[in-house]
């Protein structure tokens, strides 16, 4: 395998095309894998006008190497090296020395359709968007190459142009940042930047959440415009280091809302909702060792919510509630039974909730199963959808 020093200090490379329409920023570490499809289908755009920025985040596999051939091929092509400190930090380089009027992002085991940028930049001029928003495949590379729609909107948001506090469901969305373009003037002008939380994996949840809470116009389009690998050996996975770093990214989020003027009400009832999303698809994953450490921390912070008026039970599902109520009454005891959700088989999803619920609760989550127009489907660290 080719190996490449890591970079030991920062190295920004000069703009060598004037104000590109868009800043394409591909957050890089030890991806080799996966890197060529990710720039080739950037090379494969209709839209021409963009910069790509390489942002080399110490890799110590062949991936400088290939940054380089594209350096070397394509005068749009830039890169940040810097030694290894993370997503947050990474990003944060990438939007400080982005040119583009506009700002896209494409992680570097993803890769683009040929026409993404054309779709979004169009979109974004003629509705005079802060945000477009579009959707995206689910991808597997093996045993063979497979796309499975996402279906990230609804149907009353797709083609529509409004601020999402208006229709607060999209913040109960996936956090996939990667199928967005953004308008840069109002990242910068909103302060909407990344948590620099070192090894953390959540740093996309905050972004997306400072941009829902701040756009007044965001649009919303159909389109798939990027293919999101699902079979990436290298995928976040449980430890107990990165345990309370999605603490530390709604402690983040929290502190934003704090300092807005308006709005603050909605926007920490719409917080707390996606805190209790995100918490427990994290729980769910933990190593059983992990999971009465995390049940005991989240409990103190969402009692910590309910005693400051921030938590707002209407947002909730009644067994989505349920489950609020149980964790914050006893976590200990509610890390006990908990396993009997997440095993295997329906059968156990409604146990779960006739011993926290009755035959009652169990009779509201059978109905709405049953109506598939007003269920919300649950996705990864999205929440209810």
């Amino acid at each position: 395998m080719p190996v490449s020093n890591a970079p030991t200090e920062l190295f920004v490379s000069e703009p060598r095309i004037p104000a590109p329409a868009v800043s394409v920023l591909v957050p890089i570490c030890n991806v080799e894998r996966y890197l060529e499809e990710c720039l080739d289908s950037l090379l494969a755009q209709t839209f021409s006008d963009f910069e790509a920025i390489c942002i080399n985040d110490g890799s110590t596999d062949g991936s400088r190497a290939i940054i380089q051939r594209y350096l070397d091929a394509d005068p749009r092509f830039r890169v940040i090296d810097k030694p290894n400190s993370g997503y947050g930090a990474s990003m944060n380089l990438g939007l400080d020395h982005a040119a583009g009027a506009y700002i896209a992002i494409l992680e570097s085991d993803d890769f683009y359709e040929p026409n993404a940028l054309e779709l979004l930049v169009s979109a974004a001029r003629a509705n005079l968007s802060d945000v477009v928003k579009a959707d995206f495949y689910l991808y597997w590379s093996q045993p063979e190459p497979r796309d499975e729609l996402f279906g990230i909107l609804d149907e009353r948001q797709v083609g529509r142009t409004m601020r999402p506090l208006d229709d607060v469901a999209i913040f109960f969305r996936k956090p996939s940042i990667w199928s967005a373009l953004y308008k840069a003037d109002f990242l910068r002008a909103r302060g909407i930047r990344f948590l620099e939380t070192p090894g953390a994996s959540y740093q996309d949840a905050g972004f997306n959440f400072k941009v829902w809470a701040s756009a007044e116009r965001a649009t919303f389009i159909s389109q798939a415009i990027l293919h999101y690998r699902q079979d990436n050996e290298k995928s976040s996975v449980n430890s107990a280091a990165k345990v309370f770093c999605v603490c530390d990214e709604y402690a983040s989020m929290q502190k934003f809302v704090e300092g807005l003027s308006e709005n603050r009400a909605l926007l920490f009832g719409i917080l707390v909702r996606m805190k209790f999303d995100s918490y427990m698809w994290n729980y769910d994953r933990l190593a059983p060792e992990l999971r009465e450490e995390f049940a005991i921390r989240i409990a103190g912070e969402f009692n910590e919510d309910l005693a400051a008026g921030r938590l707002d039970f209407d947002l909730f599902e009644p067994w989505a509630g349920s489950d609020l109520w149980a964790l914050m009454h006893d976590p200990v005891e509610f890390n006990e039974h908990r396993a009997t959700f997440i095993a295997p088989g329906k059968l156990n999803t409604f146990k779960h909730y006739y011993r926290i619920g009755g035959l009652g609760l169990v009779a509201q989550v059978i109905a709405c199963k049953l109506s598939k127009g007003s269920i919300r489907r649950t996705n990864e660290r999205g929440g209810a959808l």
